[in-house]
C-alpha cells in the first residue's frame, strides 16, 4: 500500500501506465467517496428540513410525498445507465458531469420558492447522483485492481454508512445557527470546490477505448447493449436479489422502523434513535471487515451465508421476544448492522462473472435492484401497520411490530436461501 504522506508532491496527473495503488489512486478515490459523502449527507439533509420547506414554500403533505417518490423514481431509471456509462467513458468524463449536476440541483433547492423548482431541484440530484456511490465502488476496482474490489467498495460502504449516522445530528445542530437556505447554499459553494478539484484530477489509470466516429444513436445503443449482456447473466440477478434482500431490511429499519421497534419495547425516543444509529455503526464496522475476510479466505458464498443467518438471528429476537433489556437490544442492533455488510459482496460476486469492462455495469445492476427493493421495504411494514390496525390489533404493540416487520423476515429468510444456492466465484487466479 501506498504512504499517503507522498500523495502532495504527486498529485500531477499520471501517465497513461499510472501504477495501481499508487498516492494519486489514493488521491482519487478520496475524491469519488468525497461525492459519496456529498450526497449522502445532501439527502439526509434533505430529510431533517422537509418540515421548514413545506411551510416556507407552502406545499401540502402529498406534494412533499410527491417530490420523495419523483426522487426515487427517476434514480431508480438513471441508476442502471450510470454504470454503463462509467464502463464506457470512464471517469474523467462521468464524474465531474455527475457533480455538477448534484451541485446545480442543490442550488435550485436552496432557492425554491415554488412546488415546481423543488421537483426541478429533486430531478436534477437524482441524474446527478446515480454514478456517486457506484462511481466510487468502479474507481476503487479500477485504481487498485480486481483483486482488492471488495475491499475498496467495502471502504465505500464504511464511509457511507457512518455519514448516514453522524451527518443527521450535525446538521441539526447547524440548523439551530442558520436557516436552511443559507445551509444548502453554502453545501453548493462547497460543491464547486469539490467539482473544480475532480475535473483536475479525476480519471482512469489507463485511457478507455475510444469509439471514434460513433454518433449520440450509436453511444446509447453501445450502452444499452452492455446493460443486455450484464443482464443476460443469472448469477447477477441472483447477487442483486440477494444483496437487495439483506440491504433492503436495513434500510427499512435504519431509516424509518427501528426507532419505532425499540420504543415498543420500552425504550425512550433518544435511546431507541441511538439504537438505529448502532445499525449504521454496525454496518460501518462490518463493511470494512466482512470484504477484507472474503479475500482472506477467497470465498464470497460463506460470508453472504453467514451474514444473513445472522441478521436473520438478531432480527427474530427484536420482533418475537419480550424482555429484552436495553444493553441486548442495542448489542442485537449494533450486530445486525455488522452482518449486513456481507450484502457489499454481492457487487462483489457480480463483478466476478463479467467482463472487466462491465465492472461498472453490474454494479449498478445490483445497486439499482437494491435501491428499488429498499424502497418496498420501507413502505411495506407503514402499509401493514394500518392493516392491522384495521383489523383490531392494538396500536403500539410489539404484536402489531410482528405484523409489520412480516416482510422484512420474509426478506431476510429469502436472502438465507439465495445465499445457500448460489455459486462460489471467487477469482482462482
Amino acid at each position: 500500500m501506498a504512504d499517503i504522506s507522498s500523495v502532495s508532491p504527486s498529485l500531477s496527473p499520471p501517465t497513461p501506465e499510472a501504477r495501481l495503488g499508487s498516492a494519486y489512486a489514493w488521491w482519487v478515490w478520496i475524491l469519488a467517496v468525497a461525492f459519496v459523502v456529498y450526497l449522502f449527507s445532501f439527502q439526509t439533509g434533505y430529510s431533517i428540513v422537509n418540515a421548514n420547506v413545506q411551510q416556507d414554500t407552502g406545499l401540502s403533505v402529498a406534494q412533499v410525498a410527491t417530490i420523495a417518490a419523483v426522487y426515487t423514481w427517476v434514480f431508480a431509471i438513471c441508476q442502471f445507465f450510470g454504470g454503463a456509462l462509467l464502463d464506457r467513458l470512464g471517469s474523467k468524463k462521468v464524474l465531474p458531469i455527475s457533480i455538477a449536476l448534484v451541485v446545480l440541483g442543490v442550488f435550485v433547492f436552496a432557492n425554491a420558492t415554488s412546488y415546481e423548482m423543488l421537483l426541478l431541484s429533486q430531478i436534477i440530484v437524482a441524474v446527478g447522483s446515480c454514478t456517486g456511490f457506484v462511481g466510487a465502488g468502479y474507481v476503487g476496482g479500477q485504481w487498485f485492481g480486481m483483486a482488492k474490489f471488495s475491499l475498496m467498495f467495502g471502504l465505500v460502504q464504511v464511509v457511507a454508512a457512518l455519514t448516514s449516522a453522524f451527518s443527521q445530528n450535525i446538521i441539526e445542530l447547524t440548523l439551530g445557527h442558520m436557516t436552511w437556505r443559507t445551509l444548502f447554499n453554502g453545501y453548493g459553494v462547497m460543491g464547486i470546490v469539490l467539482l473544480v478539484v475532480g475535473a483536475i484530477y479525476i480519471r482512469n489509470p489507463k485511457p478507455v477505448a475510444a469509439h471514434p466516429g460513433e454518433g449520440m444513436g450509436a453511444f446509447f445503443s453501445g450502452v444499452l447493449q452492455s446493460m443486455a449482456e450484464v443482464a443476460k447473466i443469472p448469477h447477477v440477478w441472483l447477487a442483486a436479489i440477494l444483496g437487495a434482500a439483506q440491504f433492503g431490511v436495513m434500510l427499512a429499519l435504519g431509516v424509518v422502523w427501528a426507532p419505532k421497534l425499540l420504543m415498543v419495547h420500552g425504550l425512550s425516543q433518544s435511546a431507541a434513535s441511538f439504537g438505529a444509529s448502532l445499525l449504521w455503526l454496525g454496518l460501518a464496522a462490518g463493511s470494512a471487515a466482512i470484504p477484507w475476510w472474503s479475500d482472506h479466505i477467497k470465498a464470497r458464498k460463506l460470508p453472504l451465508l453467514l451474514g444473513g443467518v445472522v441478521q436473520l438471528a438478531c432480527l427474530l429476537p427484536l420482533l418475537y421476544m419480550t424482555g429484552l433489556g436495553a444493553g441486548l437490544i442495542m448489542a442485537l442492533c449494533f450486530i445486525f448492522g455488522f452482518a449486513n455488510a456481507s450484502h457489499m459482496l454481492a457487487f462483489s460476486t457480480a463483478a466476478d462473472v463479467v467482463k472487466p469492462t462491465q465492472i461498472g455495469t453490474s454494479a449498478a445492476v445490483v445497486n439499482g435492484i437494491m435501491f428499488i427493493l429498499g424502497g418496498i421495504m420501507i413502505s411495506r411494514p407503514g402499509a401493514r401497520i394500518g392493516q392491522g390496525v384495521e383489523s383490531g390489533i392494538e396500536p403500539r404493540s410489539l404484536e402489531l411490530a410482528q405484523y409489520a416487520g412480516w416482510p422484512l423476515v420474509i426478506a431476510m429468510v429469502l436472502a438465507v436461501v439465495l445465499a445457500l444456492v448460489i455459486r462460489e466465484t471467487y477469482p482462482r487466479h
